[in-house]
């Protein structure tokens, strides 16, 4: 590929983050680094915070702005988008909310992050099946994940791009698959989100955390309701923000009460406003350079670590194919903790667990970062 021997430079000087000096920060599918202008966005808050009722609706204010951006982010309207308190709660509110009935099934993967593979955990005891399709050397097929969907499937729920390898799946080949079916499709996009195209509009629920690829951090998750899952899901957790409560004409409750729909219909309380402006910032910046540059930018960097990997004889289980391709590159090591801990000692950042080591590359990375990792790994080899 031509990208193994270009020169790729940062789409964001490394400078902008916080303790980047002298740092080859590769693990943002763990924990991104924070930008500089986030300490900006607190002291707005804090300013906010103490400024009683007008305050409190220029918070609001900030966060109706980050559902906007959100919105923009995956091509859906923002009506639709609530903040979670995680991506778990994402799934599980499908896993709460749906009419289960015993022989009904969710199709995943043996590869899933906890969240997804067990958020249906206690639909065992009402007999519901969760059907974990296998790997293939590593790499999921969205064909065997189509033929594992059939009359009796409520939904299919697999992440964007898998934690473990890095492997991008086709969304829009798997929505196409199960259209008639009946399933609703639930897609995690923790690690796409703010690294690759994610078209919410394809699926009927789509979460992802903050605090990875979309540069804020933990205590809210974007998540995408369709009309069509709103309608077949019943609220299960309520509160004054998702009952018509207010305004009101007396004090006293009344025993029934009007459930909001989208995007309240998800949000039983306040949101953790603060980490939405954190968010909203962090979508500002991603926003300006654009998803579809920054894919480009991660995919092709992934290809230089990759191909570098290999010189080294090292045994790379992403996938090859570029549009599967996404900011994780992942290798097999026996012990991958102890990989990342001595590229950290050599100021090496990466994530390293269940015996695959993970690098991740961003829109602050550049070729230097991957020339970096690659020469001290091959000095610990």
């Amino acid at each position: 590929m031509e990208s193994y021997s270009m020169n790729i430079e940062p789409l964001i000087s490394p400078d902008e983050f916080v303790g980047l000096e002298g740092v080859t920060h590769l693990c943002t599918g763990g924990e991104a680094p924070w930008l500089k202008a986030q300490e900006t966005v607190y002291a707005d808050f804090a300013r906010l915070k103490s400024a009683g009722y007008d305050g409190r609706g220029e918070i609001y204010a900030r966060g109706e702005r980050c559902r906007q951006r959100m919105g923009q982010l995956w091509g859906v309207p923002s009506a639709r988008i609530a903040f979670m308190p995680s991506a778990a709660e994402g799934m599980n509110w499908l896993a709460r909310g749906l009419d289960w009935q015993a022989g009904d099934n969710i199709v995943t993967t043996n590869l899933e992050f906890p969240s997804v593979a067990y958020a249906w955990k206690h639909l065992r005891s009402q007999g519901v099946e969760v059907r974990m399709v296998p790997h293939q050397n590593w790499i999921v097929h969205e064909e065997d994940l189509l033929v594992a969907v059939d009359g009796r499937t409520r939904v299919l729920a697999v992440s964007h791009v898998s934690f473990y390898t890095g492997q991008c799946l086709n969304l829009e080949r798997l929505s196409e698959g199960i259209r008639g079916k009946g399933a609703l499709f639930a897609v995690d996009a923790t690690h796409a989100s703010g690294v690759v195209d994610v078209a919410a509009g394809l699926t009927d629920l789509t979460v992802s955390s903050s605090y990875k690829w979309m540069l804020a951090t933990h205590g809210v998750a974007p998540c995408y309701l369709s009309p069509r899952a709103e309608e077949q899901t019943e609220a299960t957790s309520f509160g004054w923000h998702n009952l018509a409560v207010w305004p009101a004409q007396r004090a006293e409750r009344l025993p029934e009460v009007v459930e909001k729909p989208m995007p309240e219909r998800m949000e039983p309380g306040n949101p953790a406003m603060l980490v939405v402006m954190h968010l909203d910032r962090g979508l500002e910046a991603l926003l300006a350079i654009g998803i579809e540059r920054i894919a480009d930018h991660a995919r092709s960097l992934s290809e230089q670590v990759s191909a570098g990997l290999m010189e080294l004889e090292f045994t790379v289980i992403s996938p090859e194919n570029r549009a599967a391709r996404s900011g994780n590159t992942c290798f097999l090591v026996e012990d991958a903790k102890g990989m990342q801990d001595r590229l950290a000692e050599r100021s090496v950042l990466c994530w390293g667990e269940y015996g695959r080591v993970r690098i991740s590359t961003h829109l602050y990375n550049g070729s230097a970062d991957v020339v970096r990792f690659l020469e001290v790994l091959s000095d610990l080899k």
